[in-house]
């Protein structure tokens, strides 16, 4: 028989969305066409280049994607890379404060960047990038709150 606790909170797995490492790597698929167009008229040596940067252009979008964001009711995981894997850990009562942005281009797109300042030396700012449109703010605002309550960590400004 399973006992469920009531306050019990869902870990949060959130990712980058694929519209957003699209738009981070148009500026290389943009090189990579003019060099290929360049290269078919008048240098084919150039076919080289354009191949290069479409390689990177995909890696850089492997790397985007492979990146998770997971928020438990204690902590914060942000883990990225594609062949060397790195995991950064701030624990929730460090969070200080949220700056919520949505550049014009992220608007359309229903997506936000959530900039996370924290008291962590290691670590002292957190970026959540390209993630969808939500109310994550006041979500983790209220574990950081419940995580400082339990932890009895309190603030001196």
């Amino acid at each position: 028989m399973e006992v469920q606790q009531p306050n019990l909170q869902p870990v949060i797995e959130i990712r980058p969305a694929v519209i957003f490492a699209f738009i981070k790597i148009s500026g290389l698929l943009l090189a990579a066409a003019g060099f290929l167009l360049l290269a078919w008229r008048y240098f084919p040596v150039l076919i080289w280049l354009s191949l290069a940067i479409m390689l990177f252009a995909a890696y850089r979008y492997l790397y985007i994607r492979r990146i998770r964001y997971l928020i438990t009711p204690e902590y914060l995981q942000v883990n990225r890379g594609l062949f060397f894997r790195q995991v950064d850990t701030v624990e929730l009562f460090r969070v200080k404060d949220y700056i919520l942005e949505q550049p014009f281009i992220l608007q359309i797109f229903r997506l936000m960047d959530l900039h996370l300042k924290t008291t962590d030396p290691e670590s002292p700012e957190i970026w959540l990038r390209g993630i969808p449109l939500s109310n994550l703010v006041e979500e983790l605002r209220e574990r950081v709150l419940e995580t400082r309550k339990h932890n009895r960590v309190y603030e001196i400004n």
